[in-house]
């Protein structure tokens, strides 16, 4: 089914949806915030391997190339993250069961409990942000980010000819 055009002139409400979203990448990606949020955690890591880890996490074993693709960074990127994670014990390297010739990266015990040394430090933080918000507030907006984050891929696969994926939480 195509995706139809864009309309010409963007609506308010999405100018300041697109605002929004850059004042949070923009507080999210910074140097601070992050030395920060490691300190936290008690994790040295950079935010490339934080990324990483993140992401195999979410559905380990992958392959670079998977990770690479997921990420949107080239897989030369993933490569020397994979190398430094893995001398520091918090991934290893296992066969692909579909190929023998390839290989997956998965977490170790250490890469499990340091992604989630990250994640409680962050929502520790995020928590406090939003103290003030009820729990209906916050089930709205997890909701709503959810369903934003599955249409921004299912849009970004219409645009690359891939298959749409999942939406969250049905895999």
């Amino acid at each position: 089914m195509p995706t139809p055009p864009p309309p010409d002139a963007p609506s308010p409400e999405v100018t300041e949806i697109e605002r929004a979203l850059t004042r949070i990448t923009y507080l999210s990606t910074r140097s601070r915030r992050h030395e920060r949020l490691m300190a936290l955690a008690g994790v040295p890591l950079d935010r490339a391997a934080v990324a990483l880890l993140r992401q195999i996490a979410e559905a380990e074993p992958q392959r670079p190339g998977e990770l690479a693709a997921r990420l949107g960074v080239e897989a030369s990127h993933v490569t020397r993250t994979v190398q430094q994670l893995q001398k520091s014990g918090y991934v290893t390297r296992v066969p692909d069961p579909d190929d023998r010739r390839a290989q997956r990266i998965e977490l170790t015990a250490a890469g499990g409990e340091a992604i989630a040394k990250v994640r409680e430090a962050g929502v520790r933080g995020m928590q406090m942000a939003l103290s003030d918000w009820s729990p209906e507030e916050l089930r709205q907006l997890a909701t709503l980010f959810h369903r934003m984050v599955d249409d921004f891929l299912a849009h970004s696969a219409d645009e690359n000819g891939e298959p749409r994926p999942a939406p969250a939480g049905t895999a």
